[in-house]
């Protein structure tokens, strides 16, 4: 099947001589020269790979993505944006490294970043065909659970980079999210900018629910810590699904509970045990979500805004537990070792 791209630039001269190359590479190259028409192309052809300048009349690159961000059949068409040198540092955060050529480029340039943005784009569709099969073992048979399970398999998968936003504190509580793999943290920012983490996600845990069951705006923003894949379900699905199936109230209300319970530990904690004891629960508790990975990869400054410590407080605990012998260090990650040790650590 023939490749299909889409050009979104306003200078001619290179708009020509980019689908020329394209052109003669095999591909199926349209052209727009400015924003609007380019999203109308991209509506009507839905293209395999988009290339479109970052400054555009009528709309600019990054309102060509928000626009088609939103539509289902557009949202995950790769995107390369073409830039000049000068343009780089006003880039806007959250974009991936590999998602931006700049002018003046050549033929062997264009041609590499077209083929691993293609690359990449296969890689998520097989991911997407396998979540079927994943979101599948994480519900047992009921009616309600079942239904649930369909949905979510019906949903759009999200590949996210590390340290990206999945949503932020005071947005639209608008829908649930599910983890498939990776780790998600919930954080809220102090008055004086410290950060304060209020729980950790992995996979097959759900977040953003209180807020959204609650109707209200999110409470926290959601951040990854590492690359990860989620769904989401729309707030209008999860009402209906609450409505009608007493099982997935009932899970969700577990869900609830669970969180309220945690919560209350930490802040239990948090009054009354020493910076040792908290850092061993914590360290204990990490380890036994994660049981899969050998390796907890997280950073101190994660460490100490989940445990609500300093820095320099945790690098110190962190330094007695590796020379007692009850975790290791490997690169940037820790081990743990003893987790039993850690867990009757006296407060």
């Amino acid at each position: 099947m023939t490749t299909i791209i889409l050009i979104i630039e306003d200078s001619t001269d290179i708009r020509e001589r980019t689908a020329e190359i394209l052109e003669l590479a095999g591909y199926i190259v349209y052209q727009a020269s400015n924003g609007r028409q380019g999203v109308e192309l991209a509506i009507k052809y839905v293209p395999d790979l988009i290339l479109c300048d970052v400054m555009l009349p009528e709309l600019d690159g990054y309102g060509v993505l928000h626009m088609l961000s939103k539509r289902e059949e557009t949202s995950l068409i790769p995107f390369v944006f073409i830039t000049a040198k000068t343009e780089l540092s006003d880039m806007r955060e959250g974009m991936e490294t590999d998602a931006y050529i700049t002018k003046p480029f050549n033929d062997m340039e264009l041609m590499h970043i077209i083929e691993s943005r293609l690359q990449k784009s296969a890689n998520e569709k097989r991911l997407l065909s396998q979540s079927d099969n994943q979101i599948n073992s994480l519900f047992s048979s009921s009616s309600g659970l079942d239904a649930l399970k369909q949905c979510f398999s019906e949903c759009k998968v999200r590949s996210l980079k590390k340290k990206q936003v999945v949503y932020y504190e005071g947005d639209t509580a608008n829908a649930i999210y599910l983890v498939l793999s990776g780790t998600v943290k919930t954080l809220k920012i102090a008055e004086d900018g410290r950060e304060l983490m209020t729980a950790v996600y992995g996979p097959e845990e759900y977040f953003g629910i209180t807020a959204m069951l609650a109707g209200k705006e999110y409470q926290e923003t959601a951040e990854t810590i590492e690359d990860c894949t989620l769904c989401s379900l729309p707030k209008e699905i999860v009402d209906q699904l609450v409505y009608k199936y007493s099982d997935v109230a009932e899970r969700f209300i577990k869900i609830l509970a669970c969180n309220l319970l945690q919560n209350q530990e930490q802040l239990l904690q948090l009054a009354y045990y020493s910076v040792r004891k908290r850092m061993a629960e914590l360290l204990v508790r990490l380890h036994n979500k994660n049981r899969q990975n050998k390796t907890l990869q997280f950073s101190r400054d994660n460490l100490a805004a989940l445990a609500g410590m300093a820095t320099e407080t945790v690098s110190r605990v962190i330094s007695d537990f590796k020379e007692e012998g009850l975790i290791d260090r490997i690169a940037g990650g820790i081990i743990i070792l003893e987790p039993h040790k850690l867990q009757r650590i006296k407060n």
